[in-house]
């Protein structure tokens, strides 16, 4: 990462306070990222927020050891996977050799259309629109005026139907977030120019509001992984990481069924997801049994994920891994692909699923990865990317 994103200010106050963990997002500060970083690290006296200016500047101030941890938006529930972010856990250059997954936050994410309002115009849209409009929102005054609207890829994916109705024809300009696009709109002095983001990068930036929740569907989320750097010293002989030590009394580091990782309020001390001994598992769950705590960890506890390649010249070989994790008793969350780079049209594959590599009282998990290396072709490009708490465990 450039020295002048190390050195510029980089938390919501100062960096007197020394003692602070560092946590490095999507920026600048009023962006979504920043909104779900501050719901994942909300003591402010304990964290300091620091922002970057690319998703992977991200990756590389935690590669670098710059930050204790990461913030990067991996998927939106409307318009699906952050390429950005699948590009950097691909690590086809291997920039990224320690990064792991330790946990996820959830937002709900609401779009707003921030610009000047034009002079002297009505409450009430003009000139009229297609009768036939299928975005839910309105806008609250005239957007004759617009010519440009700034905004990331994902949030132009996510308010499709309000541009088709209302803003058809209007040059969209992508950038590298939200809060950017705010700030970009803001310095147009014409006031032609808008922005969509969060109604707090609005008011940061001083600009009207002129339509509100413009995102396609009310339930518009956004899912973000927590980045860590796994140590050295944690890695066995195949090179894949013994456990993860986490700080004690997070909102992602809490399993809220209180069944497996139960949290003091001491705060500070590390919480361990590696497995732990059945005395310490049944003497947390709330008088439930064994059985049923073992069934939990493969019943959205957990989330892990691996990617791997497969040999294409090979007649169901992706089948035959996936199959791996069928046999297993697995449930498979996700699936996304990348071109591998190995070969044009060869790809590589990105697998979520329900279990986790360090909590496996069944030994599901460390059979999966045993079954998928006896897969010829895949052994020399699987990779374990993490394991996590589900926060939204069904």
């Amino acid at each position: 990462m450039s020295s002048t994103t190390a050195t510029a200010p980089t938390s919501e106050g100062t960096r007197e306070r020394s003692h602070k963990r560092k946590v490095a997002f999507l920026g600048p500060f009023a962006s979504y990222s920043h909104q779900a970083t501050k719901s994942a690290f909300p003591n402010e006296d304990e964290w300091e927020l620091i922002p970057t200016t690319t998703i992977r500047d991200v990756f590389d101030e935690v590669q670098a050891s710059n930050v204790d941890f990461g913030v990067a938006p991996f998927e939106n529930s409307t318009h699906g996977t952050v390429s950005f972010t699948l590009d950097c856990l691909a690590d086809r250059a291997s920039t990224y050799p320690n990064i792991t997954i330790c946990g996820e936050a959830y937002l709900d994410v609401h779009h707003f259309l921030l610009g000047r309002r034009k002079p002297s115009s009505s409450s009430s849209p003009s000139p009229p629109y297609n009768a036939d409009e299928t975005a839910k929102a309105t806008p609250l005054t005239s957007l004759s005026h617009v010519k440009r609207v700034y905004s990331h890829p994902q949030a132009f994916g996510q308010t499709a139907k309000f541009f088709a109705t209302y803003l058809k024809g209007v040059e969209t300009i992508e950038v590298s977030s939200t809060s950017k696009a705010a700030e970009l709109a803001a310095a147009d002095a014409s006031g032609s120019s808008a922005a969509v983001a969060s109604e707090v990068a609005g008011e940061m930036a001083g600009l009207d509001v002129l339509a509100r929740c413009i995102e396609d569907r009310e339930d518009n989320t956004t899912r973000f992984f927590i980045l860590r750097r796994r140590p050295c010293s944690s890695r066995s002989d195949d090179g894949v990481e013994q456990e993860v030590s986490l700080p004690e009394g997070l909102p992602w580091t809490t399993d809220r069924a209180g069944s497996l990782l139960v949290s003091s309020a001491s705060g500070g001390s590390p919480v361990s997801m590696s497995p732990r001994p059945p005395s310490s598992v049944s003497g947390s769950n709330g008088g439930r049994d064994d059985d049923a705590e073992k069934g939990d960890a493969y019943k959205g506890l957990y989330k892990s994920m691996v990617s791997f390649t497969v040999p294409h010249h090979t007649p169901g070989a992706l089948a035959d891994v996936l199959g791996c994790f069928k046999r297993r008793g697995l449930n498979l969350t996700s699936i996304n692909s990348l071109p591998s780079l190995i070969a044009p049209f060869q790809y590589l594959f990105f697998v979520e699923f329900e279990g986790n590599r360090w909590d496996d009282p069944e030994g599901r998990v460390s059979g999966l990865v045993g079954d998928v290396e006896w897969v010829e072709g895949v052994a020399e490009r699987w990779r374990w990317l993490g394991s996590w708490l589900n926060q939204r465990r069904r």
